[in-house]
């Protein structure tokens, strides 16, 4: 079974917006679960411009699924990830002033830094995925420094995927295989949504875990959170 983590990072933007506390991003970390999300996924960034950090020490009085948080592993993100204790570590490679990921990481060239920052989490129980792209020798090197997990940027096969599906998903099939038979897990995220979802499912039957969020909040706005949430579990059944 894939399992869905709702990222609810645009939960906390529209909280901000106004200041206050609505909408309630401890509620609705609540009521992802409730409606049959199997983690919730933040990723505070050092301006605090969502997710803050004290959003992750309420959230993790409260989760009770699987709790993901990305970041870049800069000392302060590694101080709050030693606090928390989350089921997994996912590493970003974004600039401070990222809007949103948009590359993975070069496992080859980063090589020891990802090895020292893995260890590290490893030794606190912590289990690692990092983010890269679909190519074969980011992936062996991702062996390489004993990551748990990769998270495949899917970011261009959502861009792609209504020129030549075919075409998009070629890469990251190759690359998930490619994990797969190195005994590494798979994530996936970045502009997955309801329409490119399920093909992704297909191509990539042994997908541990998709992240998703902004596509999910929007769709939450027309049919609802609970019913998106189903909508999207649905999508990662096989038929």
């Amino acid at each position: 079974m894939t399992k869905l983590s709702v990222n609810i990072n645009k939960i906390a933007t529209l909280r901000n917006a106004r200041g206050g506390n609505m909408p309630n991003v401890v509620k609705v970390a609540i009521d992802c679960e409730k409606f049959g999300a199997e983690g919730i996924t933040v990723h505070p960034r050092p301006d605090e411009r969502h997710i803050t950090y004290q959003d992750v020490l309420d959230l993790k009085e409260v989760v009770t699924t699987e709790f993901n948080i990305e970041g870049f592993p800069d000392d302060r993100y590694l101080e709050l990830v030693k606090r928390v204790k989350p089921h997994q570590a996912t590493l970003v490679p974004d600039p401070p002033d990222a809007i949103t990921s948009n590359a993975g990481w070069d496992t080859i060239n980063n090589k020891d830094f990802l090895s020292s920052i893995i260890n590290e989490l490893k030794a606190e129980g912590i289990r690692t995925s990092i983010f890269v792209e679909p190519k074969i020798e980011i992936i062996d090197a991702a062996r390489e420094i004993e990551t748990d997990r990769i998270e495949l940027y899917t970011e261009p096969y959502a861009e792609n995927y209504h020129t030549d599906r075919v075409e998009a998903i070629k890469d990251f099939a190759i690359a998930a295989n490619r994990a797969n038979t190195l005994g590494i897990g798979i994530n996936a995220g970045h502009d997955l949504n309801l329409e490119n979802l399920h093909y992704l499912k297909e191509l990539i039957p042994f997908l541990d875990e998709v992240s998703i969020g902004h596509a999910l909040i929007c769709d939450a706005l027309y049919y609802g959170l609970q019913n998106t949430i189903q909508m999207y579990k649905r999508n990662l059944l096989l038929n």
